[in-house]
């Protein structure tokens, strides 16, 4: 159960509070975004590679600038300054037709159960999923879910945030904006390198595994960890 001290709880997104298998939902993704692109004359493969160019900057990121500016100075840089045009398409996209991707992701009726239920008992809420997606993107990803950004206190996107997971230094940044102390946080996540990083600051954590992520096998043994639905008892929440 929560420590005595815990007042704020910190929840990952995508296979947290959000059930997906990561490969599924990352194909159908991306080919919405290259049929997005498409349009505009971009081969659909090279507009891909340059995606992900960008995001594995967003990942090294090393906090001399927002996500958001590191993304697009890669990805223009892959795809000429040409490219620099598609970021309101992007942002279009991520707000409306990324709404088709919602068919490779599960369904978790706890997800805003169990947040508001927190928020109800005096708990402070924030939203830690990786900040490699625009507001926009982050926003429609929580309406599968029925939640939006109100529901949270604060919540990490890739213009307000220069690391990714599984840096330090993206969990320092969150204590920093939000005036938390670690001991007084609980990380709960699924990915066992990205979300476990949390305890190099301090941060208590909890791992949710019904879509586990642990490729290196990390030893799991000391880590609280059970279903969601183990989660919200764990938590204390009524559903």
């Amino acid at each position: 159960m929560l420590k005595k001290e815990t007042a704020t709880v910190l929840f990952d997104l995508d296979g947290t509070l959000l059930p997906m298998e990561l490969e599924a939902f990352t194909r159908a993704y991306f080919g919405l975004l290259a049929k997005k692109a498409a349009p505009f004359g971009y081969d659909p493969k090279a507009l891909i590679a340059a995606v992900w160019e960008g995001t594995k900057a967003m990942q090294g990121n090393d906090g001399s600038m927002p996500n958001c500016d590191r993304f697009w100075q890669v990805f223009v840089g892959a795809m000429g300054p040409e490219a620099a045009g598609l970021r309101p398409e992007f942002d279009h996209f991520y707000a409306n037709e990324f709404h088709q991707a919602r068919a490779a992701v599960g369904e978790n009726p706890l997800a805003a159960a169990t947040v508001r239920g927190l928020r109800a008992r005096g708990y402070d809420v924030v939203l830690a999923t990786n900040p490699l997606f625009p507001a926009a993107g982050v926003e429609t990803r929580l309406s599968w879910l029925g939640l939006s950004l109100q529901d949270f206190s604060f919540a990490t996107t890739y213009e307000n945030s220069t690391y990714c997971k599984p840096n330090g230094g993206y969990y320092r940044e969150i204590l920093g904006k939000t005036g938390k102390r670690p001991d007084e946080c609980l990380m709960v996540g699924n990915d066992a390198r990205e979300d476990l990083a949390a305890r190099e600051t301090g941060i208590p954590v909890y791992l949710v595994t019904d879509c586990l992520e642990n490729p290196q096998g990390l030893d799991l043994t000391d880590v609280d960890k059970g279903s969601f639905q183990d989660l919200a008892a764990w938590l204390g929440v009524a559903l």
